[in-house]
């Protein structure tokens, strides 16, 4: 059996951003703690939002990375995406645009983490 991986994204305010993640991918945290809280995704894998310390966090100090959720289906299926997330008033950062990989979009989360969507390679 292949060892779990876990993808962290640091945010300032754990709780705030986990209403956001279960929200926005119609998931539940698994485990959750005042800074550290974790979504299982399925075959070991796991996403993970943590606040890191507790102190000098301020939603000044930017934290970047960047998911992908990767859907399958056509370009129909991530404009389909697109529309649902816009409706629930995510922040976007590119619309839908064709790339050498497919159709794909970007949106933040409320710490300016990039969340993209792309077809399954």
């Amino acid at each position: 059996m292949p060892s779990p991986i876990l993808f962290i994204v640091y945010v300032n305010d754990a709780p705030e951003a986990a209403r956001f993640y279960a929200d926005l991918l119609e998931i539940e945290p698994g485990f959750e703690t005042p800074r550290y809280i974790t979504f299982d995704l399925g075959d070991g894998a796991k996403l993970a939002l943590w606040s890191g310390q507790a102190e000098g966090l301020t939603p000044a100090v930017r934290r970047t990375s960047e998911v992908c959720l990767a859907l399958t289906g056509g370009p129909d299926v991530i404009d389909r995406r697109f529309e649902q997330w816009v409706a629930t008033g995510v922040r976007v950062v590119s619309e839908p645009h064709d790339e050498g990989f497919g159709r794909t979009f970007v949106v933040t989360d409320p710490d300016g983490n990039l969340i993209r969507v792309a077809p399954i390679d």
